[in-house]
């Protein structure tokens, strides 16, 4: 699966980080039917994890609600550099992840 991730880095140490993650994915809920009148099964990114320097900096667990490549935002305080990384899962067992380095500078 496909991702774009934005950040700002270089960051001062102790100053709030935003984070943005678009993640292409169709979410099907489950509730459509193709021209032929099959339903089309459910599958939806029910999962996102996100670390930093070893530490769970965001979790979520998604449902059917959520539309067509989701978009998640959140903020992080990082206090030295390292890497953000990103990983998700669907209902049909795929993975993807992402990752970005993170620079820190003391203010």
């Amino acid at each position: 699966m496909l991702a774009r991730i934005q950040l700002s880095s270089p960051v001062q140490r102790g100053q709030p980080m935003e984070v943005r993650l678009l993640v292409q994915h169709p979410m099907e809920t489950g509730f459509r039917f193709d021209v032929l009148g099959t339903a089309i099964p459910k599958n939806v990114v029910h999962s996102l994890h996100a670390t930093y320097g070893g530490r769970t900096v965001f979790r979520v667990r998604l449902g059917t609600g959520v539309a067509a490549n989701p978009y998640f935002q959140f903020w992080v305080m990082p206090e030295q550099s390292g890497d953000l990384l990103l990983q998700w899962q669907d209902d049909q067992g795929q993975k993807g992840e992402v990752s970005a380095r993170v620079d820190v500078i003391q203010a």
